[in-house]
Order: structure tokens, then sequence, then C-alpha cells
């Protein structure tokens, strides 16, 4: 492998390349580090027309010796020509280095499948990448978040403020974009850990919790929202207890006389009307003594009451519109 040097004038950036975000206080150290040491890794290019040169990979170590005004730079130069080889090597380069954020990465790899001129299959990339299938799905998931949430997403596993990682986002990418968006930016802004990311999205893709209700748990916070999510899963886990005795029951004996029919089944239906009906105190108002005991408790006390009352609420309108569903339907019987 020959590494020659090449004058700064006759080489050129790649435009298309899959790495376009530069952070200059980085490139500002790396000024520094090759002012003071040289550099200590060449670049890559390719020949071009007119005895000129389109770099490979070692864009910011081009930008920085630019900007320090030297006159060459060593290059290794590739014969390759075949753009999907090249645009593969270049995503590989990438991935090795500091700074190659998932938004490219998922760019690049959205480029490969489905740009005529490359025509690849994620099998394909896999191989040539060394990453598994999952991993590059994963990435191309990325892209269907909103413009404002993907300036967010940045790479690593540190979770920091106003910022987002993979891992927070994964388990509410299949969400609907008008609750995916939102939420993506109160896990940002609550920097919540990808744990509790995958306890609150459960709210959001049961088929028990209405849309609008839905919407409604997005003025929350991250806490809330996990406060919200405990309550309604004691909840339901208390409604299946409660549902055991029956679903338990002891089978009737057979009957010692062909002649004896077995009981009909219960309805579905009037059992689970039965079990809320039996649930459900009759309604009283709260006496105004009751209601005056609030002013008693603490500041924490009242955030945690005030939670609970919202899962009760949240729980409490589930019930009413299902209900509310049946009775239109038997007006229509």
């Amino acid at each position: 492998m020959d590494i020659i040097e090449i004058s700064l004038d006759l080489i050129d950036e790649d435009t298309e390349q899959p790495r376009y975000q530069f952070d200059d206080e980085a490139l500002q150290e790396l000024m520094q580090s090759i002012d003071e040491l040289g550099l200590l890794s060449p670049i890559k290019v390719r020949t071009v027309n007119d005895g000129r040169y389109k770099i490979v990979y070692g864009n910011r170590r081009y930008k920085a010796c630019k900007m320090l005004n030297l006159q060459t730079i060593p290059c290794i130069v590739s014969n390759v020509t075949d753009a999907t080889e090249i645009y593969l090597e270049q995503i590989a380069e990438n991935l090795t280095r500091e700074g190659f954020s998932p938004i490219e990465e998922a760019e690049a790899f959205h480029k490969l499948l489905n740009d005529q001129k490359f025509s690849s299959s994620i099998k394909y990339l896999s191989n040539k990448l060394g990453k598994p299938e999952a991993y590059i799905k994963n990435k191309c998931d990325l892209l269907n978040f909103g413009e404002a949430v993907k300036k967010l997403i940045v790479s690593g596993t540190e979770i920091k403020k106003d910022k987002l990682i993979e891992a927070q986002l994964l388990p509410i990418k299949d969400l609907p974009v008008e609750h995916r968006d939102p939420l993506a930016k109160i896990i940002a802004r609550d920097e919540m850990p990808a744990g509790d990311v995958k306890k609150i999205s459960r709210l959001f893709k049961d088929k028990e919790i209405s849309a609008g209700t839905k919407d409604k748990l997005l003025y929350k916070s991250g806490r809330e929202l996990l406060e919200t999510w405990s309550v309604f899963e004691q909840n339901r886990a208390e409604r299946a207890k409660a549902a055991e005795p029956k679903q338990a029951a002891v089978k009737p004996d057979k009957p010692e006389k062909e002649d004896v029919k077995p009981a009909m089944p219960a309805t579905p239906i009037k059992d689970e009307l039965q079990r809320l009906q039996a649930s459900l105190p009759v309604y009283s108002a709260l006496s105004p003594q009751v209601l005056q005991t609030m002013d008693e408790m603490k500041p924490d006390e009242t955030e945690s009451f005030r939670n609970v009352v919202e899962a009760v609420v949240l729980n409490l309108e589930n019930h009413l519109a299902e209900w509310t569903k049946i009775r239109e339907l038997l007006k229509s019987k």
C-alpha cells in the first residue's frame, strides 16, 4: 500500500459521501494535533478526470490541513471504480470514527437500499459491513421520526438532557406519529432511561386506552407517565385476579342420566357487566369535610395523590367509553 504526497489543490471533497456533519470544536482539536505532531493517518482518494482526485475517506483531515494552509497531504490512491464498493468503504471507515451520527448512518443505509444506483439488500449490507440485519433495520427506523426529533439524536449510550440515543427511541418507533414524536421530546427533556421508556410505551400501545386519552397523557412529565403506567398495570393485575375464580371454576360433574342436559354457559358480556357492577360502589358525592382533607396533604403527598387520581380517572374513562358503545349497540337491536 503506497502512500504519496498529493497537492491539496488537486483534491476535491466527495459531496455524496455519507458523513456531512463536522463538529467545529473537534475540527479545531484535530488542527492543533496536526500542527504539533503532523498527520498521523493518510487520507484515501481515487482518481477522477483531468488528473484530479476525489476523497474516499478522510474529509476531516483534509479540511484541517487546508485550514492550516498546508500544500500537500499524504494519500492512499484507490483504484476502485464501483460506486457501491466506494460508498460501502466510506461507511465502514466512518463507523470506526467518532462523530458519525446515527442519522448520517441511517441515511447512508437508506441510500444503499433505495437508490437505483446501488439497489442493495439488507442481507448484502449485513455481510459486507459485518453488522446484524436488525442493526441496519433499527438505524433506518430512526428516519421515520420528524426533523425536530432527528436533530436531537446523538451517538453513544450516555443519556443527556434534550438529547436522544437510539436505545431511548426504539421502544416508541412503531407508535403513530401524533404520539411518537411528542413522546420522544418528553423523553429527551426528562432524560428517561430506555427501561422506563419501554414501560410507558405500553400505555400508548394498549388498545384498551382510547386515542383521546393517549393525547391527554402527552401533557404529563416523564415521571408522571411512569406513575400512570404503574397504577394502570396494578389495576389490570387486580382485574385479572378478580376474574380468576370464574376462569378456574370447577367443571360440573357428568350427568348421571343421559337425559339430563348440561347448564347453558353464562354469557361473557353479562359476566363482565356483573363483575364491573360488583366492583363499583353506588355513587355518593364526597362531603365537604372529605374534600377539605386535601388541604392537609404535604406537597409530595399531593403530587402522588394527583397521579393516582389521574390513573383512576383514566381507568374509569376507558370503562365509560366501552360501555357507552355497548349501550348504543343495544339501542339498535
